[in-house]
């Protein structure tokens, strides 16, 4: 009678099965950040996840908010990062693209700065440098001065996270889950002129509740525009929004920190809260190659005629 030989994988797993008794073996449960260790990881579908990006971007059409704002200079990078104290700041937004961000000193409460765009460009008006720019919301090039790379429009695509175009992106979807992180990651990727794909965002997902945990932002090149990063959501107005973001612009080499004190959503704002005139006697500055031409001063007035009689000829 001829016996088989068992395959050397299976017997191996056999043996360390006999082995090992359950006195010898111990279960470790896993403690990630961000969840209970006994807190179950739920399950979704790439169908799903689009729906809950377009379903918190379309439940959104104004808000006006008040934060604690603590903003910050440097990079990661260049490993230098300088914080600053809070700012008390208001956010007003509506759409399709009109936002303004009023930001006041701590304890004086006086105007630190003021910026508004309505889609493509920018106003910014500093008081402490009595200098009021204007350009494009698009940066060709960084400045080396970080004042002229603020821009309300980085606030805005990283506190609202535009739905992704189905038809015209190409989407990746993956599960990032191990000891440390549980997320869903639906990578959005573009194809370029030449027939290159580019990574464009990638937008996680917290597998404990299915909210949005945090949003990269790219550029052509796969540099990081963008690091948006969100925690403590909370129903306004019977909207979800998050408590507590953090943006993070490295290029830029600037980020802020963002607490909502107080919001409400949906309550309608008017058009006038979006205009942002430049104030007597502030410096002029325009900002980048694209940046709109200002409008011209008025014209003077002709002097009115001299009370009195007029002298004959």
């Amino acid at each position: 009678m001829l016996l088989r030989r068992a395959p050397v994988p299976l017997l191996l797993v056999g043996l360390i099965s006999l082995g090992f008794s359950s006195c010898l073996a111990r279960r470790r449960l896993i403690a990630r950040s961000g969840g209970k260790t006994t807190q179950t990881l739920l399950v979704a579908d790439r169908a799903t996840l689009l729906e809950r990006i377009a379903g918190q971007f379309e439940a959104i059409h104004d808000f006006s908010a008040e934060v604690d704002m603590v903003p910050a200079l440097g990079s990661a990078e260049k490993s230098r990062i300088t914080e600053y104290k809070d700012v008390r700041a208001y956010i007003l937004f509506r759409k399709p693209a009109e936002i303004r961000l009023i930001g006041l000193y701590p304890l004086v409460r006086n105007k630190a700065f003021d910026m508004v765009s309505t889609g493509v460009d920018f106003k910014l008006y500093v008081p402490a440098r009595n200098r009021f720019l204007v350009g494009s919301n698009e940066i060709e090039r960084p400045s080396e001065n970080k004042l002229e790379n603020l821009r309300p429009q980085h606030f805005l695509e990283a506190m609202l996270v535009r739905p992704i175009d189905v038809d015209t992106d190409k989407l990746l979807l993956e599960n990032f889950t191990d000891e440390d992180n549980a997320f869903y990651i639906v990578q959005v990727v573009h194809q370029n002129g030449n027939g290159q794909l580019q990574l464009a965002r990638t937008i996680w997902f917290n597998r404990y509740n299915l909210l949005l945990a945090r949003q990269l932002i790219f550029d052509p090149s796969g540099n990081i525009l963008t690091d948006a990063r969100y925690s403590g959501w909370k129903a306004y107005d019977n909207v979800a929004f998050p408590k507590h973001i953090e943006i993070n612009r490295p290029r830029d080499e600037y980020a802020v920190v963002i607490d909502v004190v107080k919001m409400d959503i949906n309550k309608g704002i008017s058009q006038d809260k979006f205009v942002l005139e430049q104030p007597e006697g502030s410096t002029l500055q325009v900002v980048g190659p694209n940046a709109p031409t200002p409008a011209p001063p008025p014209a003077a007035l002709p002097a009115p005629p001299a009370k009195g009689r007029t002298k004959k000829k």
